[in-house]
């Protein structure tokens, strides 16, 4: 598959997921280019899971390992694909039994912060 189709295809799930984003950095742009073209364009896109079983396991992961950051951002992501507040919630208490109290209660903390942010109170 060309280059291009992938890094539409990719273009348009990150667009799905975040909305639109702004271009990346000139220091970003290289490791944008393949996570777009291949991660979204590839990955992403794949049958077998829904776009939004994806997500929630993309969330749950980035909560197990810690990595709020991307959290913060797949989390909005998770809300944009129809994922329920109480659903994410639910997902940390899961967790908590998985990959330990203290994941669960940094991933709570980010979920109230994007809830918050979500409403316009800011995070």
């Amino acid at each position: 598959m060309a280059d291009n189709e992938r890094a539409k295809r990719g273009n348009e799930m990150r667009e799905r997921l975040f909305g639109a984003a702004p271009p990346p950095s000139e220091t970003f742009e290289r490791l944008m280019g393949v996570t777009n073209e291949h991660l979204f364009g590839d990955i992403w896109t794949r049958p077998g899971l829904a776009v939004r079983d994806r997500s929630l396991i993309t969330c749950a992961v980035l909560t197990a390992l810690g990595k709020e950051a991307q959290l913060r951002v797949h989390m909005k992501g998770a809300l944009n694909m129809g994922i329920s507040r109480e659903e994410i919630l639910e997902m940390m208490v899961h967790l908590a039994h998985y990959s330990g109290w203290p994941t669960a209660v940094n991933g709570t903390r980010v979920a109230e912060e994007v809830f918050k942010e979500a409403d316009g109170a800011g995070g």
